[in-house]
């Protein structure tokens, strides 16, 4: 069986963690614990493949999953000049640059 790739995020509606993997659509499973909810997952690949392979249906390849090794933590990002000056003007606010404030952003937005 493929080893494919799971996210995992605390859920405030599901009041635990919820464990995902993207290439298997609606595969998901919930966890009091992250360990508890990746242990979850792994019977709901499981079932998710033996689903898909009994109705005939194409089950996805597991994606590959780049090592952080393989990431610089730099990217360039093209937006509107009015935005460009909104979050210069908020990081100026906060007392930080752009850089620290944007990555604060995206931090609190992916859930780091």
């Amino acid at each position: 069986m493929n080893h494919y790739p799971i996210h995992i995020f605390w859920s405030d509606e599901d009041a635990g963690f919820i464990a995902e993997a993207p290439d298997l659509p609606g595969c998901c499973a919930w966890g009091a614990t992250e360990a508890e909810a990746a242990r979850e997952v792994q019977d709901a690949i499981a079932a998710w493949v033996q689903a898909a392979q009994a109705a005939g249906k194409a089950v996805p390849v597991a994606q590959a999953v780049q090592p952080l090794q393989g990431y610089s933590g730099k990217f360039l990002v093209r937006v509107p000049r009015s935005l460009h000056a909104r979050l210069a003007r908020r990081a100026a606010q906060e007392g930080v640059s752009l850089n620290q404030f944007l990555t604060g952003v995206l931090a609190s937005e992916v859930g780091a």
